[in-house]
């Protein structure tokens, strides 16, 4: 077995389309990897990355399976993935999305449901109205930002 990696890895957005399309490409890409998606959010996406989606040139395999995701807003569920996935040494690319306070309390509450023999990709995605005076603040607790092309590594 390979190295155990814990990454964290952070990214602002203005609205969820653009949390979406932030997103997607590297969604995508972990898709192709097969890792597990889990993506915890303040609020329901669903409605936002079916429009979203349906408007991008994706192949009708790749547009179902990030479909399939669960967009919704329901912690208790995904824990109870995260800690199944953990369980049976699945990759994961965890997307943690809203307020300063909501990303705070799951970090906390992940650490209960894994057992730490995972690779495991935190992106703790942050609302940039909520947060825009303390951006660079925040950033440096990072090893990378995620953008619309990439994720890049953070130097200051």
């Amino acid at each position: 077995m390979g190295k155990i990696t814990k990454e964290k890895m952070c990214a602002f957005y203005a609205s969820d389309y653009h949390f979406e399309m932030i997103s997607l490409p590297y969604i995508s890409r972990s898709i192709d990897e097969n890792k597990e998606i889990i993506i915890l959010t303040e609020n329901n996406l669903e409605d936002t990355v079916q429009t979203l989606v349906s408007r991008m040139n994706l192949k009708d395999a790749k547009r179902n399976q990030i479909l399939n995701l669960d967009w919704k807003n329901n912690d208790l569920e995904k824990f109870k993935e995260i800690s199944k996935n953990s369980k049976e040494n699945k990759n994961m690319v965890i997307f943690i999305k809203g307020k300063i306070n909501y990303i705070e309390n799951i970090n906390k509450n992940i650490e209960k449901w894994i057992d730490g023999k995972n690779n495991i990709n935190i992106i703790n995605c942050y609302e940039f109205f909520e947060v825009e005076n303390n951006i660079e603040m925040i950033a440096q607790k990072y090893d990378k930002i995620l953008g619309t092309s990439r994720e890049q590594e953070i130097n200051f």
